[in-house]
């Protein structure tokens, strides 16, 4: 109790070092560093991680928009440094970060006076990082939340960055999804082929069929199942630059008589008929209350009998959750996370039969550590394709998805689903068709 009394009282005096504010908000003590530009320090020198504080533009974020939203804020301006770790992959900080800080919230009162005692008298916040997209109530002036326009708009905030900084960061298959390793030894480029070939055998592609391929990104899929099953294939992003790479990309490899991909919202695809429809990491930005509309709409696009193979990023419990504000704002603006039950419910209430999921989450972590990996060997080149706050961006948001996915805060998951006859003939073998 005399401590608290002997803290309050240094608080109120106004005699703390940013260090001591530091350690006072400490639920206990850390065995990492932190560095502040008042020249003050706290834990030990030979810490294998730590903060370094370098302004008060740094501070302001921290206390203006405490959580995630500052310290995203602080690090990407490049006022707040992690210590001992590589920007373009801060994993492995990051995890030291998280198992040795323990924050305690302070009552209002005393994040008033802890921020007099450093001289912050009143919260005006700095202007944010040009990277940080609008927050979702500013954003309402855009029009209706995934609107075809509004869509539009995010999607572009986070693919039409630059295609030769995916290049860098994503390799040769520019794929952007969740690679499959079978055994764990596999390179990056042969996990992506081997995950777009499972695609494609569960939706049993045979040369001469069709496929749409919505939110398909650089073209990797349409292309394998072109180049791998003869499949003529149509594949729509709402990401220009992804739509003119793809397209140079079809006729570099001799495929453009196969297949073609569009600049289009995938709610504007005019054809029907497919024998298949793939949708892979699409579904996180279309919005949960739009899945019954969304899964009809693709429902309505196969023959009877035709296939539908969605993929995307999902929770371990299908409750309501907020995204979080980094997230939402420098990464995946309106973005929306549910479970496997809800996508698989909406499938179903679609009117299509599911026929298998499985959970692909352990395959996203090795995933991520790849594109990390990538990240920080390509630093220097990446820094001048987009800048060293968008580069910090990227190494931020892939590290700690990649946390996420290891402590199963999120998964992936694969659902198969058929559009069955109306007698309720199945079209679906015994067993599944794709497991040699």
């Amino acid at each position: 109790m005399s401590q608290i009394r002997d803290i309050t009282s240094t608080i109120t005096s106004g005699k703390l070092t940013l260090a001591q504010v530091f350690e006072t908000l400490l639920a206990g003590p850390a065995p990492i560093r932190f560095t502040a530009y008042d020249g003050s320090s706290y834990g030990p020198e030979d810490a294998p991680v730590g903060l370094n504080l370098k302004n008060e533009r740094g501070l302001a974020y921290l206390v203006t928009a405490p959580g995630d939203l500052g310290m995203a804020r602080a690090y990407v301006s490049g006022d707040l440094d992690v210590v001992g770790v590589h920007p373009g992959d801060p994993y492995e900080g990051m995890v030291l970060l998280l198992r040795a800080m323990r924050f305690r919230r302070p009552s209002p009162t005393e994040a008033l006076n802890l921020m007099r005692s450093v001289g912050l008298s009143q919260l005006l916040p700095p202007s944010p990082p040009p990277q940080e997209h609008l927050p979702r109530w500013r954003r309402l002036v855009e029009g209706f939340r995934h609107s075809p326009g509004r869509d539009g708009k995010v999607i572009q905030h986070h693919y039409d960055v630059s295609n030769r900084f995916y290049e860098l960061v994503l390799g040769p298959s520019m794929t952007y999804t969740c690679a499959l390793f079978a055994t764990g030894s596999e390179s990056l480029e042969e996990a992506q082929h081997a995950k777009y070939d499972l695609v494609a055998r569960k939706l049993n592609l045979q040369q001469g069929q069709r496929l749409l391929d919505v939110g398909c990104g650089w073209g990797g899929m349409v292309r394998h199942a072109a180049r791998e099953y003869g499949v003529r294939a149509l594949g729509v992003t709402l990401s220009r630059e992804q739509a003119d790479w793809a397209t140079q990309k079809n006729k570099e490899e001799g495929l453009d008589h196969l297949v073609e991909v569009r600049h289009l919202d995938y709610r504007a695809v005019q054809e029907t008929g497919f024998d298949a429809v793939s949708s892979i990491g699409l579904t996180e930005h279309i919005g949960i209350e739009q899945y019954p509309a969304y899964f009809g709409f693709l429902r309505d696009k196969l023959v009877t009998g035709g296939r539908l193979l969605n993929h995307c990023i999902t929770r371990p419990d299908n409750k309501p959750t907020q995204t979080g504000a980094f997230i939402d704002r420098y990464v995946f603006p309106d973005g929306e996370l549910t479970g496997s039950g809800k996508i698989i419910t909406e499938m179903q209430d679609a009117g299509l039969e599911v026929q298998h999921e499985e959970n692909l989450r352990v395959h996203y972590a090795r995933t991520l550590a790849g594109w990390g990996a990538n990240l920080e060997a390509n630093w220097d080149a990446s820094v001048a394709e987009v800048g060293e706050g968008t580069a910090r961006v990227w190494g931020l948001y892939m590290a700690g998805s990649r946390m996420g996915f290891e402590r199963n805060e999120i998964q992936l998951h694969q659902v198969l689903a058929t559009r069955t006859s109306d007698d309720g003939e199945s079209h679906f073998p015994l067993r599944p068709d794709w497991i040699s």
